[in-house]
Parts: C-alpha cells; sequence; structure tokens
C-alpha cells in the first residue's frame, strides 16, 4: 500500500502521511529510529537534489509523539562532497539544534560486511542496528540509472570505498541486492520539486507531491510510473523484486490519496538531457559524482565530442582522446579531479 499526499509544507505532509499509516507501531517498544535523507552533494532541496530539512522534522515530531526517544540522522554524501557541509546547506543543522537530535556521517562510522545476491558488501553499522531505518529519497532523475528513489538512497549507507565498489560492478546488481538485503521498513518519498533529469539538481520540477510505503520496491516502481518510466528503464527494481525485495505490483485501490492535488503540477516526462548531453562520451564504470560533472559540463559549454572518455574502467591504461577524472590520467589531455567538480569540467571543456 502507498499513501500519497500533495502539497508544500514538507513538515505537515510528512505528518500527514505518518499519522496515516500509523508509522509508530514499526518500531518495538523501547526501539531506535534513524532518518535516512538524500544528501548527495551540498545542494539546497530546491534545487531539487536533496531531501527537504520539513521531512525531518515531520518525523522526529511524529515518532518523539508516540513515545520514540532514539531517534538519530544518518547520511554520507557521495564521493568527493563533504556530509556535513552537505548538511548544512540542506539546513539540517538548524533541524538537528531545535529537536536536539543528533547527526552522523556516514563516512566516519563503523562498518559490518552483509551477505548479498552481488557477494557481501560493507555497510554502515548505524544503519543496521537501529530498530527502524526510514528511507527519505528524493524522487528524481539520474544521468546513469534514469531515476533514483527508494532503492538507490540506501547506497548512502555505505562507505566510500564501497560506493566505488558499486560502480565497477555496473550499478544496477548491488543496488538491488543491497536493498533486498537490508530491507528498510518505511519509506517517505520527497517528490515535492526534484530534478527529473539530474541527482545533483539545478533543473527542479514543482510537483507539490510525497508518498510513502513500507515496500521500497513497490514505492519505486510508483516512482518510476510517476516519472513516464518502465521499469525495463530501471532494471534494478525488478531484480530487487526477483531477489525478494519486494513487490512491483500495484493493484486497483493500492494508492491512498490523503487529498487531491488540485493545482499541483502533473509530472512531465524526463527530458532524456543528460543521455543527450553525454551521447558520445565512452564512459567505462564511471562513478555518478564524477559523471554527473561531466554531464554538467557538456550542458554549460554546448561541448560536444566523440572522443571523451570517463570511469574506472580507464584507470591505469593508456586513452585515446580527452580523459575526464584521475581514472583518465593516460590521455594525453584529461581533466584533473577525483571527482572534478561541474565548475572544473566546464572550465576545462571550454579550453578544447
Amino acid at each position: 500500500m502507498i499513501t500519497e499526499i500533495f502539497g508544500s509544507d514538507a513538515h505537515e505532509m510528512t505528518l500527514a502521511l505518518l499519522e496515516a499509516m500509523d508509522a509508530a507501531s514499526l518500531v518495538p517498544k523501547g526501539g531506535s529510529v534513524a532518518l535516512k535523507p538524500n544528501l548527495v552533494i551540498a545542494g539546497t532541496p530546491e534545487s531539487g537534489s536533496t531531501t527537504h530539512p520539513g521531512v525531518l522534522s515531520g518525523c522526529i515530531e511524529y515518532f518523539r509523539a508516540h513515545g520514540v526517544t532514539d531517534i538519530s540522522i544518518i547520511e554520507g554524501s557521495w564521493v568527493g562532497d563533504e556530509t556535513m557541509r552537505a548538511m548544512r546547506r540542506a539546513g539540517y543543522d538548524e533541524v538537528c539544534r531545535r529537536y536536539n537530535v543528533p547527526f552522523y556521517d556516514l563516512k566516519r562510522d563503523a562498518v559490518r560486511s552483509v551477505s548479498t545476491h552481488a557477494g557481501p558488501i560493507d555497510v554502515c553499522r548505524r544503519a543496521l542496528d537501529c530498530s527502524l531505518l526510514v528511507n527519505l529519497p528524493v524522487l528524481k532523475g539520474h544521468c546513469q540509472t534514469v531515476m533514483t528513489c527508494a532503492l538507490k538512497n540506501l547506497k548512502g549507507c555505505l562507505p566510500d570505498r564501497e560506493k566505488r565498489h558499486f560502480h565497477a560492478m555496473g550499478l544496477t546488481r548491488p543496488i538491488a541486492a543491497l536493498a533486498a538485503a537490508m530491507h528498510p521498513g518505511l519509506t517517505v518519498v520527497d517528490s515535492i520539486c526534484g530534478d527529473l533529469d539530474f541527482e545533483e539538481g539545478g533543473n527542479p520540477v514543482q510537483t507539490n507531491r510525497m508518498f510513502a510505503g513500507t515496500d521500497a520496491v513497490q514505492v519505486d516502481a510508483y516512482g518510476a510510473e510517476l516519472m513516464g518510466l518502465s521499469l525495463s528503464d530501471v532494471p534494478y527494481i525488478e531484480l530487487c523484486e526477483d531477489w525478494g525485495g519486494g513487490s512491483t505490483e500495484i493493484a486497483p485501490g493500492d494508492v491512498r490519496r490523503l487529498n487531491e492535488p488540485k493545482d499541483c503540477a502533473e509530472y512531465p516526462a524526463p527530458s532524456g538531457r543528460a543521455a543527450s548531453l553525454s551521447r558520445g562520451v565512452h564512459a567505462d564504470q564511471a562513478c555518478s559524482a564524477c559523471f554527473a560533472a561531466l554531464v554538467r559540463g557538456l550542458y554549460n559549454t554546448g561541448v560536444k565530442r566523440n572522443d571523451l572518455h570517463i570511469g574506472q574502467g580507464f584507470r591505469g591504461k593508456p586513452v585515446e582522446g580527452i580523459g575526464i577524472g584521475e581514472c583518465c590520467r593516460g590521455a594525453g589531455v584529461y581533466c584533473r579531479g577525483c571527482p572534478p567538480t561541474a565548475a572544473q569540467v566546464t572550465a576545462f571543456l571550454e579550453t578544447l
């Protein structure tokens, strides 16, 4: 069952969703709750990249009102960005002060190996040891996986070295395997203004919608539907279903609306801008942060080339063409950085 609400007040919408779902019943007596937002970069929620702070404050107020005292916020930004800088940029520091709730940078957390269908994966212990993991993703586009929502948001529960390993494995299998193994108990999706093309934001679409469910696979299947995507466009969703992570089925009556959209915008289809901009790029095991910086640089400059190379697959090898990032330093000319920023890539492309 998916519960959906429309509006623009993230705090009040979150409270209404959790009350309607009786979310407190998911926490055992004396149990702990860990809130896992999306802080992929140091960006503002209004840019369409990160979870609104009102989602966090709504969760905290709801669970405290129902007797839960052990509440924390946990997250680790993508490789190349600082989690604490990202949390301040998103306004989470104010939430933590107001409610006296700790924030834990998972880049600094201890890990435990978890057995999955894709082999052992090191997962940060705070994401595993809580009584209820509340997954708080943003529904948005992604330059490599087309869409990111509930299942992919769990990648933030990994140390940086494991995030790099995910890209070496091709993303689809490890994303599905991790989600099937972790089985988050509750997912609350912030799709108020997600960017439908880029995970780093910058092209937000105001849709004024949130939805929640206890089956992360079903939540992602619904998110794909809202974005006008088929399940085949986002293959890790069905793969996670195959591995016991949940069900993609959305039967009549499985979506319960708490109100009606009225003046809220409908979801437009993703423009496909990332795919269009990166056409001709030779990518091999490219990390999200590096690839997104390249896509943004291509967008900023309008450069179109068929000799750009990017990704871990080129590490230590000669590259015939132009390289992006330290993995492609085997090229005669390459953009430095691991990962380079979009500004660095933009400046580099402008010199070509």
